[in-house]
């Protein structure tokens, strides 16, 4: 069963005319600003895949996003481990079947590193010592300030949920997070040297994580970041992210061979949430004439959507104008216990 759906994905991909990413919107002058979509983009730029970015506005939060459309088919980011795990897997788009000799062990303790240490390091500079303004810019810009505000909060909590983070411990951690992505820098610097890429002279996936990460960090962290100063201190890691930028993200931008399409929000159309038991899922087709009944039930829907509204509307207004600092403040309630 596993082999004939891998199969079909990997025929899909074959008889796909143009591919489609699905991102986030871009800012700081990159095609997408999101932390998790920009690896994926390089990956398909590295692998010299033709595709087009869609901007998808309709799901800030959602974590099925960065995916990939191909035919019939779509590969979602929470599904085997993401979209370059299940293009690699399904033997569709695998960067690493060009490094024969290289250790599997060496790639997936460095990958690990990258996935693990620095990506815990960044989350921490967006959602918990930021100001929460570049978070804003790439995922709740486009919409009304307190739903933004809320999912802001919202995600805020969940991170600090994620890295363990309570008041309690917070300098600890803080502390804790830095030291192992500095020790990532350091030992990610000694497997560069002054290679073009971190393993032999081709690209793996680690690369385009790495590179997506350093980039990222370059572009969109402001000056005062400890992990973009941390990340500064390595030159020959600031020159491959350089390098490559120019390479993968400005040239090819300005070629007809790479991107087909530029990143627009009023270029994407709405898209399916994912279902957790498939790695990919048929398109969904035309919508026929809607029935009286199908018409009632959309009635019924804007109303409840209106009615949620109106209660998060209600819910502020009756926290009396409750700012920023008093929200983060109620962030520790939940960690003490």
């Amino acid at each position: 069963m596993a082999s004939a759906a891998a199969a079909a994905a990997a025929a899909e991909w074959e008889a796909a005319a143009r591919k489609v990413l699905v991102a986030r919107k871009s800012c700081f002058g990159l095609p997408t600003a999101c932390p998790t979509c920009l690896p994926v983009f390089l990956y398909l730029r590295m692998a010299q895949v033709p595709f087009d970015i869609h901007v998808d506005t309709n799901f800030p939060d959602a974590d099925h996003i960065p995916y990939v459309e191909f035919g019939d088919c779509v590969a979602f980011n929470n599904e085997k481990g993401g979209v370059i795990e299940y293009l690699k897997d399904e033997k569709i788009v695998d960067l690493n079947s060009n490094h024969p000799s290289v250790s599997s062990t060496d790639v997936l303790e460095t990958k690990a590193m990258v996935s693990t240490w620095l990506a815990d390091a960044l989350l921490f500079e967006l959602w918990v010592v930021s100001d929460g303004s570049i978070a804003n810019d790439i995922y709740f810009s486009d919409l009304a300030w307190p739903i933004g505000k809320i999912l802001h909060w919202k995600k805020t909590r969940h991170v600090k949920q994620l890295l363990g983070i309570t008041k309690l411990n917070a300098a600890e951690k803080e502390d804790e997070i830095y030291r192992k992505a500095s020790a990532a820098y350091d030992s990610l610097s000694i497997r560069l040297g002054d290679q073009v890429f971190l393993f032999d002279n081709s690209p793996t996936d680690v690369d385009a994580l790495f590179l997506g990460h350093a980039i990222f960090v370059l572009n969109a962290l402001p000056d005062t970041s400890v992990l973009r100063g941390t990340l500064q201190k390595h030159d020959n890691l600031v020159r491959f992210a350089e390098h490559h930028k120019v390479q993968l993200l400005e040239t090819s931008s300005s070629s007809s061979s790479g991107l087909g399409s530029s990143p627009s929000p009023s270029s994407s159309t709405p898209r399916r949430r994912p279902s957790a038991d498939q790695s990919y899922k048929p398109k969904p087709r035309a919508n026929k004439e809607r029935t009286e009944e199908e018409k009632k039930f959309r009635r019924r829907a804007k109303y409840f959507l209106a009615t949620q509204l109106v209660a998060v509307l209600v819910f502020l207004s009756l926290m009396g104008g409750v700012d920023s600092s008093e929200l983060d403040d109620d962030d520790g309630l939940d960690y003490e216990d």
